[in-house]
């Protein structure tokens, strides 16, 4: 018989992580973990205040599907059982992990994927003063990619002193909604100049029409604004990459719907992550040979991550998760 175990858990941040809606000193997060005939399989998810989500919300979600989780529901009756969120993310991950360890058979290879091998991940810096931001890309040399929160305000100044702190790496600036349209003319020129590879939702989810066929220096990704495969065909004429994020897809089975449907609609694709540790990050792993951009640095803005977490290297290299820990 099976059990649904629902855990959780606080991990503190190094420091604080700040983005433009706010800062934040700990990660919330809920861990599923579902165990039938001596195996275990768990998944991780963070519930998230923008999608309307709390810790309570999302137990409430996973306590109503309990019965039907005990009785054997299978990963495909979940999609249809419980929308596309945090809840459904911990329990598909939790599913995927619990048949590759009953199977002896790496989640990989039940998904038809290839076999997951390291990658080169950005590295997150939360929203502060230019020269504070300089600073802390200072410090954070070994990653050749670097991701930058930024608000509206002194956003060219910002760039170009984190720029001046490392000429040679390549920034990925993400605005979460807070820009609008003549902010976002006015600076991507110079962005573009500065080495800045990505912008990042740089306008509100729903008041992103204005981005449609423009040709902008610097290619846009849709974060808030892209949740699942139904929605991608409204963003072909507004963004040419989209980040998947296994919270937003309800788990590992829909970020593979999206990611495929990504490709063959001729997207591009960062795989990203909330602020949590290793065991959220395992099954987004499996996306990484799928994505121009990988950034799941979670674990690295913890004070300290999970056992058993994944393994990282000078060079923002992460190394796929070990069985214990996941799939």
């Amino acid at each position: 018989m099976r059990c649904l175990a629902i855990i959780e858990e606080s991990w503190p941040i190094r420091g604080s992580f700040t983005i433009s809606r706010g800062a934040k000193r700990e990660a919330q997060v809920v861990v599923a973990q579902i165990s039938e005939g001596g195996h275990s399989g768990r998944g991780e998810c963070v519930p998230y205040g923008r999608y309307g989500e709390t810790v309570a919300s999302v137990r409430l979600q996973m306590e109503a599907l309990t019965p039907e989780i005990e009785a054997g529901m299978s990963r495909t009756d979940l999609q249809r059982a419980c929308p596309a969120g945090a809840a459904r993310n911990a329990l598909d991950c939790a599913l995927w992990d619990l048949e590759a360890k009953q199977a002896s058979t790496p989640v990989w290879q039940l998904a038809g994927l290839a076999p997951p091998r390291p990658c080169i991940t950005a590295y997150t810096l939360s929203l502060d003063a230019p020269e504070a931001m300089a600073h802390a890309a200072a410090r954070a040399t070994e990653f050749p990619v670097l991701k930058l929160k930024l608000g509206a305000q002194a956003v060219v100044e910002t760039i170009e002193a984190v720029h001046r702190a490392v000429p040679d790496a390549k920034l990925i600036v993400d605005a979460n909604e807070a820009w609008d349209l003549p902010l976002l003319q006015q600076v991507s020129p110079r962005l573009k100049e500065l080495n800045v590879v990505l912008i990042e939702q740089p306008l509100p989810a729903g008041m992103d029409d204005p981005l449609a066929g423009r040709d902008w220096p610097v290619p846009l990704c849709a974060d808030e604004s892209c949740h699942e495969a139904g929605g991608l065909a409204s963003l072909r004429a507004r963004y040419r990459l989209i980040n998947i994020k296994l919270d937003k897809t309800g788990g590992l089975t829909g970020a593979l719907a999206l990611a495929r449907a990504a490709k063959e609609m001729g997207f591009g694709i960062m795989v990203g992550c909330m602020v949590s540790t290793s065991l959220a990050m395992a099954p987004a792993m499996l996306l990484a040979g799928l994505a121009d951009y990988v950034d799941l640095d979670g674990p690295l803005l913890l004070q300290r991550d999970r056992e058993g977490g994944l393994r990282s290297e000078t060079g923002g290299v992460l190394h796929p998760p070990e069985p214990a820990l996941w799939g």
